[in-house]
């Protein structure tokens, strides 16, 4: 057995409260395209203020890259909500221009430098910023970096937390909190394959993004310029999607938040071979990174899920977490949901509370390296052939292989048992119905989103199915008035923005 629920259910149900106030955000990324489903090279809209300093509509790598970023709060209709409301207003303000609805990108230019940085403006951190992103480029390529997915920031309450420090059987320093987020992420990485499995939505991939050629025996050709892996969920976290081959000697098992912090820090001070060679400035004085080591900042370590806390002005990452601990969760697995506007539904956010929840309930043993590579293992068989029939997944206490259908029923016993304790808070059904539709997920992988979506593209091509789709969302939003007061609301965060920013630049 994986699970060692039960001991645990007992305490949620004495306390349910302590599941009523976890605060969630999203952050969904996506891509400008014009009319012909081509990369939009336009600089990022005036109407949407500052990319630097906008609270929730940025950019990601690129100019023609747009990231929309929800508040944090315990509501999920209200969080959902505000990003249609983004959404809608960005829609209301273009006119010859879509919103691409897929993780891997449309056709991009051969030349990858035709492809526009992000530019945040003349102020330190801007500059900064865009350094980054021309290091991102250096390092690894344009079109990698053009990869969009959803993050999805998550925290128990601490109430939570102070019951769940004294059912453990071992004692905790002072900042349990943090001990019990990575608790989290040691399970997430080792059952987290069920997140691509469930709501993968990249079994395909533009030619234009297949570097090394090695990758197209594994794969079959689409209509026109595409490929597709048959069984495949997430090319997207694939090694042919957005990774860095640089992270994979760090060999981080996220037992301790001083050994993470600790190897980020050396990561960030060690110079990396490959990265030496690039150089730190061209021949025109101008940085082509920010360093020339492992990682030029904490954001370029690649991982599904990681730690963070909201940053004060002036505070790095690595200072945050060492004084002040563990905040919130990001999960960085979730692919753009094709099937919604907005890139994510209701349904993801139901499973993952469950899950995550899940995760800090049953044993959470640190890790060795041995698992660690077993993890990634059981990742790439998901990430590839997740679909595949008869499918297994290697169990680290055994290292025996057990059916994916099997294990992941097991895990879905207990999401519903979860759920029944949060279907009593909310007073509804929504966390047992979402589990009740997707169990049968496991049973009939036509019904996952990556089926879906492939035999769409195969039908059609991917360019031609982006298209259509952005569209579809596009005409949705435009036939109907953003509410006037949403609107205003929108337009004077643009308008501030844009004074921020000027007044970091004085």
């Amino acid at each position: 057995m994986i699970s060692n629920l039960s001991n645990k259910i007992q305490w949620i149900q004495d306390n349910p409260t302590i599941l009523k106030n976890i605060k969630r955000g999203i952050e969904r990324e996506t891509i400008r395209i014009n009319l012909d489903g081509q990369l939009s090279y336009t600089p990022h809209p005036n109407f949407l203020g500052s990319a630097l300093t906008h609270k929730w509509i940025t950019t990601d790598f690129s100019e023609s890259s747009l990231e929309f970023i929800t508040p944090s709060c315990n509501n999920i209709n209200y969080i959902l909500q505000f990003l249609k409301n983004t959404y809608h207003f960005v829609t209301q303000n273009i006119i010859n221009e879509r919103m691409w609805p897929l993780s891997m990108p449309p056709n991009l230019p051969i030349n990858e430098n035709l492809i526009p940085i992000a530019q945040y403006g003349s102020s330190p951190v801007g500059i900064i910023k865009s350094i980054y992103r021309n290091g991102l480029r250096n390092r690894y390529g344009s079109s990698m970096n053009m990869i969009s997915g959803v993050h999805y920031n998550f925290s128990l309450p601490e109430k939570f937390w102070k019951i769940w420090k004294q059912c453990q059987n071992k004692q905790y320093e002072t900042n349990y909190i943090s001990s019990g987020y990575f608790h989290i992420i040691r399970n997430y990485h080792r059952f987290g394959w069920i997140i691509p499995y469930l709501f993968g939505s990249s079994p395909t991939i533009c030619s234009n993004l297949l570097k090394n050629k090695k990758n197209i025996k594994h794969l079959k050709k689409t209509k026109k310029t595409g490929f597709y892996a048959p069984w495949s969920t997430s090319l997207r976290l694939s090694p042919i999607g957005y990774q860095n081959q640089s992270n994979t000697n760090l060999n981080i098992t996220f037992n301790y938040l001083d050994e993470y912090l600790n190897t980020l820090k050396y990561a960030i001070n060690t110079p990396f071979p490959k990265f030496v060679k690039i150089g730190l400035k061209n021949s025109f004085g101008m940085y082509n990174q920010i360093n020339t080591n492992i990682l030029q900042m904490e954001n370029e370590f690649y991982t599904p899920i990681r730690p963070k806390r909201v940053l004060k002005h002036k505070e790095s990452y690595l200072e945050a977490l060492y004084q002040k601990g563990i905040e919130y969760i990001e999960v960085r697995s979730l692919d753009v949901n094709p099937f919604s506007p907005i890139g994510i539904s209701k349904t993801e956010i139901l499973l993952l509370d469950l899950f995550l929840i899940w995760c800090s309930l049953i044993k959470s043993p640190t890790m060795t390296l041995t698992e660690l590579n077993i993890t990634k293992e059981n990742w790439n068989r998901i990430i590839f052939e997740g679909r595949k029939p008869n499918q297994s997944i290697i169990i680290n206490s055994t290292k025996k292989n057990v059916s994916l259908v099997t294990i992941s029923k097991m895990i879905f016993y207990d999401l519903f048992k979860i759920a029944e304790i949060l279907d009593k808070n909310y007073k509804n059904n929504d966390y047992y119905n979402v589990c009740k539709k997707l169990i049968k997920y496991f049973d009939h992988p036509d019904l996952t989103y990556s089926s879906k979506i492939l035999n769409i593209i195969i039908e059609n091509g991917i360019q031609e199915t982006g298209l259509k789709l952005s569209n579809q969302y596009y005409n949705q939003f435009k036939i109907k008035k953003l509410n006037p007061i949403i609107n205003k609301k929108l337009f004077k965060e643009s308008f501030l923005s844009i004074r921020k920013q000027n007044h970091l630049e004085q």
